[in-house]
């Protein structure tokens, strides 16, 4: 029963927290590129969890590291660059949405990749949230002429990113700790990121005399230290204890948060928006809903 209350407070800790990572992200593009954003959230993200957890690291044992690597860049590098610059061109609550066909995504690699079965209630949910994400696309860019939905296909990249890393914690990495997996996965990415940050013209700012940097700087903190540093933590003890298609169900509750802090910024969300964002997660749900009946390909 603790067990059972514990997931369920990590998954709640976890909409709240990266629901509102899409408006976080959205205000540090105010005054830094996404290549500045998506290397200083790794390296700020990397100080505060080594600082953290650095003696968690002699806990992994040498044949896990390159999982541990894979992890890294598939959970956090390359979506932190794809949802940056997702949000140059989409509004953040829509960037949200589409995250929430992770669980979706997640299904599908266990099944062709890691040859998991399938109930038919997951096949409808796939085709129902895929439907869902398709008309959400159509709307956003009808409602929205000036933006271009073709960066949709980045938070689709980032989704497919987090299905194949939850599926590799949860066989690979079931027995290091939630933060050594975390500590493992910054240490990996620090020197990447510097390098990218080298070659974003960061460094010929004079970033002190330019007050949107400092503020998009503010924010930014918030988003590494909290959205992504505690959050990864607490997404690997969630994957741990429960099950991927469990611990990607908080994209339920993300789009819930970002909808509200995005409407507070004056973005337009559109009743044909929320009835696909509606399909897709019910699509979700049924995918994630049990059925006795089982398929196997």
């Amino acid at each position: 029963m603790l067990g059972l209350q514990k997931k369920w407070l990590y998954l709640i800790i976890l909409s709240i927290v990266w629901g509102s990572s899409f408006i976080l992200i959205k205000k540090s593009l105010i005054g830094l590129t996404p290549l500045q954003l998506g290397s200083l959230r790794t390296l700020f993200a990397a100080a505060f969890l080594l600082a953290l957890g650095f003696k968690h690291l002699k806990t992994i044992p040498k044949d896990k590291w390159k999982w541990i690597a894979i992890s890294g860049f598939l959970g956090t590098f390359i979506p932190a660059f794809c949802f940056a610059f997702a949000e140059t061109e989409i509004d953040s609550a829509v960037v949200s949405v589409l995250n929430s066909t992770v669980p979706i995504i997640a299904l599908l690699l266990g099944v062709f990749i890691f040859g998991i079965g399938f109930t038919r209630n997951q096949l409808i949910g796939v085709i129902v949230g895929l439907v869902g994400s398709l008309l959400l696309i159509w709307s956003g860019a009808t409602l929205n002429p000036n933006q271009n939905y073709w960066y949709s296909l980045l938070v689709v990249v980032a989704s497919f990113c987090y299905g194949m890393n939850v599926n590799i914690i949860k066989k690979h990495l079931q027995d290091i700790s939630a933060l050594g997996i975390a500590v493992g996965n910054f240490i990996v990415l620090v020197i990447p990121a510097f390098i990218v940050l080298t070659f974003s013209g960061f460094f010929e700012q004079d970033i002190l005399a330019n007050d949107d940097v400092m503020t998009s700087l503010g924010y930014l903190v918030i988003l590494a230290i909290v959205g992504t540093g505690v959050a990864k933590v607490l997404f690997n003890k969630l994957v741990q204890i429960s099950t991927p298609v469990f611990a990607t169900s908080v994209t339920y509750m993300i789009p819930i948060v970002a909808l509200f802090w995005g409407l507070l910024d004056g973005e337009q969300f559109g009743l044909s928006q929320i009835g696909a964002a509606c399909l897709i997660i019910f699509g979700v749900y049924l995918a994630n809903r049990k059925s006795p009946k089982k398929t196997f390909i």
